[in-house]
């Protein structure tokens, strides 16, 4: 789909500044090129596509249901399935998640999206059929729907919302008097596209910086890890190998799709399968790219407990894989 980026991508690296391919500065340039337009237009597609959603959202609906209505924890199951359904990277899915709290959804419910979309979709799926077979494919998805259900529960049992930043709120009242508005006027589409698009632009000047500088930082990561680096603190006769390994993935970024041949190189040499999908988890589910984005809608504060409660469900994790397969 984004391969005409890519090849954007190399061409601008390799033919017009004449840079080599391998080199440390060339690869990191080219990630960085690659995933800021990528991931640009993605922003640019969700945020405008949920700024017509958020139009027609009837918030106050949708909070007295969620309020009213007990689902049992099946809210966030339907999270983290939608997650599964949709292709986007940790990045990526956070104007999604900006989406999810401007249409009234409880935090927890979003959580639980934010952390199964980038970790389970139709890709990751594919290449881990191909790499790893069917059986192991079936538990990682299940492990990856119920790590973003459990994780996203767990979040909503700490009522963590004031945490959420004064930007997230005031674009939460923003939104609030623009439902007012759309439905005292009932106005057509063709009317609310200005207030729409007013509203995408004001998203993506604030979230757009951070975008930048997070896929820098990943860039760098991508770039400049010594091949090797990750392998000798992941030995199966390091008892800590898991949480290790899931430590070491956290400054990292890539997707699934980019991560998954490393996890075979990994696997191949010797490092046990639980151990090398917690990194992966890790490297896909959280990065420092991904905490610099949702630093605009989060505090210090909400971050790390974020980080920590999904580093700790993705520990766990990688232990049940070690003991399952």
């Amino acid at each position: 789909m984004f391969d005409w980026i890519q090849n954007i991508a190399d061409w601008f690296v390799y033919d017009v500044l004449n840079m080599k391919q391998g080199q440390h500065l060339a690869e990191a340039l080219n990630f960085f090129i690659y995933d800021t337009t990528k991931i640009l237009i993605l922003l640019f597609v969700v945020i405008f596509f949920m700024g017509i959603v958020n139009s027609y959202f009837p918030i106050d609906k949708v909070k007295n249901y969620l309020s009213r209505n007990k689902l049992y924890g099946l809210e966030y199951l339907m999270a983290s399935l939608f997650g599964v359904v949709t292709p986007f990277c940790s990045c990526s899915s956070v104007p999604l998640f900006i989406g999810f709290v401007k249409g009234g959804i409880p935090l927890g419910v979003t959580f639980a999206f934010l952390i199964t979309s980038p970790l389970v979709n139709e890709v990751a799926i594919g290449l881990f059929v191909g790499l790893f077979g069917l059986k192991t494919t079936v538990i990682y998805v299940v492990s990856g729907i119920l790590l973003g259900t459990i994780s996203g529960v767990i979040l909503q049992k700490l009522k963590l919302e004031r945490y959420l930043t004064p930007w997230v709120k005031e674009v939460l009242e923003n939104a609030q008097r623009e439902q007012d508005l759309f439905e005292a006027e009932k106005q057509t589409f063709k009317q609310r596209l200005p207030i729409i698009w007013a509203e995408v632009i004001k998203i993506l000047k604030g979230i757009i910086p951070y975008v930048i500088i997070g896929i820098a930082i990943g860039g760098l990561m991508h770039g400049y890890i010594p091949e090797g680096f990750f392998e000798k603190y992941m030995d199966k006769d390091n008892l800590f190998a898991v949480p290790i390994a899931t430590i070491l993935a956290v400054p990292m970024y890539s997707n699934a799709s980019g991560i998954l041949p490393i996890v075979q190189v990994l696997v191949a040499k010797g490092i046990p399968l639980g151990t090398a999908i917690a990194f992966m988890m890790g490297v896909v589910g959280l990065s420092l790219p991904e905490a610099m984005l949702l630093k605009k809608v989060m505090t210090l504060k909400l971050i790390a407990i974020f980080f920590g409660v999904v580093t700790l469900c993705i520990i766990i994790s990688g232990y049940l894989f070690n003991i399952i397969l």
